[in-house]
């Protein structure tokens, strides 16, 4: 991998980074917002656990998928892999 190529990889990854920081920081700030609406209006049913939960399922996918998995990184093997596997099968063949 050249330099250029490796400065995309990494611009790639910070900026999927910086994508989740926004949404995190966006998740906590909304529903600070909609815990004080609600336990000011209406302190007796409680609604905003419903929100946050459900937000919270989608920020937990953004994350898993922004630190966990790697799939350039993961296809870029499977591709080594297979031509390594071609080039080893042209090797043993006569010709």
């Amino acid at each position: 991998m050249d330099d250029q190529q490796m400065y995309q990889a990494a611009s790639r990854g910070a900026g999927a980074k910086l994508g989740f920081y926004i949404h995190l920081v966006i998740y906590v700030l909304l529903n600070i917002i909609l815990a004080t609406v609600n336990l000011v209006f209406s302190p007796h049913v409680l609604w905003f656990p419903f929100p946050l939960l459900g937000w919270g399922i989608g920020l937990l996918a953004h994350g898993l998928a922004v630190f966990l998995t790697r799939p350039s990184t993961l296809k870029k093997k499977m591709i080594e892999r297979e031509m390594n596997r071609m080039r080893d099968s042209d090797t043993l063949r006569p010709e």
